[in-house]
């Protein structure tokens, strides 16, 4: 006795061998939808903190200490307060300009274009595709072929703005070393020195720098100092997820700890004076 089988061969080119047709969109059965979700919480999350930071326009800078948020630096607005402007400032103080209007958008730019971020807002928020064999959510594919994915390759000239900034928030890290007696240190300078530390490795295990490094060599053994950097960078490019969500934490952290100290919530706990 035979029975009619649960699925029928499709109709295949010439010569192709015959699949199941499967009426299933998928046939994975765990949770792959989960770390979508997850990466749309956590990014509005954190944009909507941003935001709100950034157009605030208040409670940055703490002058008893000398620590400027990130969100904040450089100050180039005629708003902003006394001693937080280090380059001066440029720019009329509405409240649509961010007082770091220099910086922000580049920052913005070079973490849209990541090739990390890609991945991850294309498939939580777009979904093409949510996870490996999940169909895509589109009709069709056009890639990064159109305007404005076709902006996705400025990323190369992003970091070059990102290593620029960074070396600014290096600059904040060491302005920060003060106190009403000289010379101090607490712990928002062990925050910010943290979170410096981070965007570095973040900014230096971007897949363009790992390029500019290494790429274009025919002979690793000739340029052996080249090389080195090169493998360095390549053990961080390994992290680049990670880092990249960890230099979202540490941004937060670091402009949550100065608001709450500008704002005299509580007070910083210092180690020397």
């Amino acid at each position: 006795m035979t029975s009619k089988s649960a699925t029928t061969p499709i109709t295949q080119p010439l010569g192709a061998r015959a699949r199941a047709a499967i009426a299933a969109k998928t046939l994975r059965t765990d949770r792959w939808w989960f770390a979508p979700l997850i990466t749309v919480v956590g990014l509005s999350a954190w944009v909507i903190y941003a935001t709100v930071r950034v157009f605030m326009h208040g409670f940055y800078w703490v002058e008893k200490y000398h620590y400027l948020t990130p969100f904040y630096s450089p100050c180039v607005t005629d708003r902003c307060v006394e001693g937080s402007a280090h380059v001066g400032t440029y720019l009329p103080g509405w409240w649509i300009i961010p007082d770091a209007a220099f910086t922000l958008p580049f920052l913005l730019l070079f973490r849209l274009t990541c090739y990390y971020y890609r991945k991850a807002y294309y498939r939580s928020f777009w979904l093409s595709p949510p996870a490996c064999a999940v169909p895509d959510g589109h009709q069709a594919y056009g890639g990064e072929t159109r305007f404005p994915l076709l902006g996705q390759n400025l990323h190369r000239y992003f970091f070059y703005a990102a290593a620029i900034i960074s070396a600014i928030n290096t600059y904040d890290v060491f302005y920060a070393f003060h106190s009403p007696k000289g010379f101090g240190f607490g712990l928002g300078n062990l925050i910010l020195i943290g979170n410096v530390v981070m965007l570095w490795a973040y900014t230096i295990s971007c897949h363009s720098c790992r390029h500019i490094i290494g790429g274009r060599l025919k002979h690793f053994s000739k340029h052996p100092v080249r090389y080195k950097a090169w493998s360095f960078v390549s053990w961080l490019n390994v992290r680049h997820m990670q880092l990249a969500w960890i230099t979202l934490g540490t941004l937060a952290l670091t402009d949550f700890y100065v608001m709450a100290i500008a704002a005299e919530w509580f007070p910083d706990l210092r180690f020397i004076n």
